[in-house]
Order: structure tokens, then C-alpha cells, then sequence
């Protein structure tokens, strides 16, 4: 409850999840300093106007909040989360997929597996399982 003791709302509720999710990640992988969260926080204040005008997107505010967080990360840092399953070749991020869709996974295409759920990605162990 808020401190006004009114619910908190569905949305509010989906964008708190989107945001945890994601800075699990971050915090997983060891790049959640205070300019990358601002990119999460940044990211959830976009997210809240689009869902207020699509709610049946709810669902997907999780996978759409990593890709933004996952797109400004490239364009200041480089990429990012870097696959943990290749360990030859370049470098390379996993994907989100699906792109717009409920229950995101981190994936690499390289190898065809889901490495983890946005939110529950390690620290870059090795593994996977096999996309579909």
C-alpha cells in the first residue's frame, strides 16, 4: 500500500516488476553503478506512458524495459549482457525474446538456448538450454 494507504495500481505494480527484473540483471552481471540504473529509470518512465496507452502490454514491460536498457547500454558502454555460453569467437550480447511478448528470456542465437529469464540471469556462468 502506499503511504496514502491506496492500492497500488496494476501498472505501477508491472512497472516495479520490469524495473526489479532488469536491475537483477544488472546487478548479476556487475554493471548496476548509479548512471546505469538512472538508464532503468529512464527506461520505466517511457514505458509508463506506453502502457498507459496500450494496458493489455503490461505483460510484456519486463523483456521491453531489458531491450531499452540493453540498446542505451551499446550506444554509451558496449554490449551488453555479453553471452556466457560461447566461449570462442567474438563477443557477442544475448537477445531478448520474444521482442514483444509475456515471460522474456535472455537468449543467445549463436548457440540456440535460453541462457535465463530477464531477472534471473548469473554472473556469466556457462550453460543454457535449448531455444526454441
Amino acid at each position: 500500500m502506499h503511504p496514502d494507504n491506496a492500492p497500488v495500481s496494476s501498472l505501477e505494480q508491472a512497472l516495479h516488476a520490469a524495473r526489479a527484473l532488469v536491475l537483477a540483471d544488472l546487478v548479476a552481471r556487475e554493471v548496476a553503478d548509479a548512471d546505469v540504473v538512472s538508464l532503468v529509470e529512464e527506461s520505466v518512465a517511457h514505458r509508463r506512458w506506453w502502457v498507459e496507452q496500450w494496458p493489455e502490454g503490461a505483460a510484456f514491460l519486463a523483456g521491453l524495459v531489458a531491450q531499452d536498457v540493453q540498446d542505451a547500454l551499446l550506444e554509451r558502454y558496449g554490449r551488453w549482457p555479453v553471452c556466457p555460453v560461447c566461449g570462442s569467437g567474438d563477443p557477442h550480447a544475448l537477445e531478448v525474446e520474444p521482442e514483444l511478448g509475456p515471460d522474456p528470456h535472455w537468449v543467445c542465437h549463436k548457440a540456440g538456448v535460453k541462457v535465463a529469464a530477464v531477472g534471473s540471469l548469473g554472473p556469466g556462468a556457462t550453460g543454457g538450454t535449448p531455444a526454441p
